[in-house]
């Protein structure tokens, strides 16, 4: 009997997991299948080396939508890498098991926050903030959603990089604080280069978090189709692009595969740079 039930378990998993691979397939292919067609009508070499994105004027270039997608993903790291690094050796080497078993829960509880209350918050509050400050004209930018995204993103690296900074072996640290070294140069110089690995995949799938983000970066971006200059310039990321234009386009128009066109393209970067993350956490790869 027991045998039975372990077997049945075991298909109910496999069959959850093939399910699961099934519809990521289908997605793929639904979407792809109508972007592709998009460029039976418009030259591919348009579509990614051309700047303007204005479907009421025939042009259909991605290069500012993907640009202003890279600079608030990036901006976005550069926001949440310091601090989630920091968090995680905190949580990992300094904090307390009860500091530990409070702060644990909280940070991962951020994954939990709906984007569009976020968002929210940015534009009631970050947002005033931000164009408050010398030099800068608007609070709709670059800036205000990097800052948004990249607290977003920070559950996805702090966990990752707690997992790998404690799974880094005790006799590492036992040596170099045998050979006299404090506890900060332990972590410095043993601990953290021994986590390397899982610190640039926890920063990878952070990336991707980032760059698929849409509700954040939909309210406070500044929706402008221009191409961006600076970090303080208003964009139109490639997510937010297709939120804003999907519901007004006519079915199976050329607008409407341009559409989809722009989801593969923002499909295939966040699919290819989760999956190089989680292949470097399981392969256990990193730079030397």
């Amino acid at each position: 009997m027991a045998e039975i039930k372990e077997r049945l378990i075991e298909y109910f998993v496999e069959f959850n997991a093939i399910s699961i691979i099934i519809v990521l397939v289908a997605i793929f292919l639904f979407i792809g299948f109508t972007g592709l067609k998009f460029f039976t009508n418009v030259n591919p070499l348009d579509f990614f080396l051309h700047v303007e994105w204005n479907p009421s004027a025939g042009e259909w270039g991605v290069i500012n939508l993907l640009v202003g997608t890279l600079l608030v993903a990036v901006g976005a790291l550069g926001f949440a890498v310091p601090l989630g690094i920091a968090s995680a050796i905190f949580l990992s080497k300094i904090a307390g098991e009860r500091v530990r078993g409070v702060l644990k829960p909280l940070i991962e509880m951020i994954a939990a926050i709906p984007s569009v209350v976020v968002g929210t918050f940015g534009f009631l509050f970050l947002v005033p903030l931000m164009a408050g400050l010398p030099g800068i004209t608007s609070g709709l930018n670059v800036l205000t959603a990097s800052i948004l995204v990249g607290f977003m993103a920070l559950p996805t690296i702090i966990s990752i990089s707690d997992d790998a900074l404690s799974s880094v072996p005790k006799s590492y640290e036992e040596a170099s604080y045998a050979l006299g070294a404090t506890k900060w140069e332990t972590i410095k110089n043993v601990t953290v280069p021994g986590a390397k690995s899982g610190i640039v995949a926890s920063l990878m799938l952070g990336f991707g978090r980032a760059v698929g983000e849409t509700m954040v970066v939909l309210m406070v971006a500044g929706n402008v189709r221009a191409f961006p200059t600076s970090l303080l310039d208003p964009v139109r990321p490639m997510t937010a692009n297709i939120a804003m234009e999907v519901g007004e386009v006519a079915k199976g128009s050329i607008h409407y595969q341009g559409l989809f066109a722009i989801g593969t393209l923002l499909f295939v970067i966040t699919f290819g740079v989760n999956t190089l993350g989680d292949w470097i956490i399981h392969r256990g790869v990193g730079p030397e």
